[in-house]
């Protein structure tokens, strides 16, 4: 194997570590609160160029759900997570006290349990990256929008600035018995910080 594929593969292989971390720490997190044994199936993990993002959830026209909030500390940058509404409408059924409509709209308890929801989420995504590279990486308070996919992304260029030309895609399942819950996290570090990111993992990125 050439040099080239090696650090490739190996690079692969340390994120789907943090992805299997991550997903392993959200499942537990989500156990919490909804009172209920949650498992996961085995993420997939990969990086993207920025502009597919919106295509791997269903195209830029795609009706989401998205919390998203801005990472700051030693490799800053921003982190979406994004599910189909009916996804969403089915975890929130999940929890105790939520009285779910049965229409697409989302309303204002709704929307703040799904707030919590995805905080909760990206929260356990953050520390297990900043856990596993030992860098300081702190989430702002989330965002919640329901809307076109690529509006959402386009606002989140609007608030945050330049977003980086890759982001890490970890795509999830949750498993509740027989029902799933699939939603994607995508961390789209600033242009440096993907470089920081891999140099604390020992993987040098001119190898890309």
């Amino acid at each position: 194997m050439d040099a080239f594929r090696y650090f490739k593969e190996f690079k692969m292989d340390v994120l789907k570590e943090v992805g299997n971390i991550g997903a392993g720490n959200a499942a537990t997190a989500l156990s919490r609160l909804l009172d209920k044994p949650i498992d996961m199936d085995v993420p997939k993990v990969e990086i993207l160029p920025f502009e597919l993002v919106a295509d791997i959830v269903g195209g830029a026209e795609q009706i989401v759900v998205a919390i998203f909030l801005r990472v700051e500390g030693e490799a800053p940058g921003n982190l979406f997570f994004i599910l189909n509404p009916e996804a969403a409408k089915n975890l929130l059924r999940r929890l105790k006290g939520i009285d779910v409509g049965q229409n697409d709209s989302f309303n204002e308890m709704e929307i703040s349990a799904l707030s919590e929801i995805g905080n909760i989420l990206a929260g356990s995504y953050l520390s297990s990256l900043a856990d596993f590279t030992k860098l300081s990486m702190s989430p702002t308070v989330p965002s919640l929008a329901i809307d076109m996919a690529g509006a959402i992304l386009s606002y989140g260029l609007l608030q945050y600035g330049e977003m980086g030309d890759d982001a890490l895609l970890i795509d999830t399942k949750f498993l509740e018995g027989t029902q799933e819950i699939e939603g994607q996290f995508f961390l789209i570090p600033d242009p440096e910080s993907f470089a920081k990111i891999f140099e604390s993992l020992g993987v040098p990125l001119e190898n890309d």
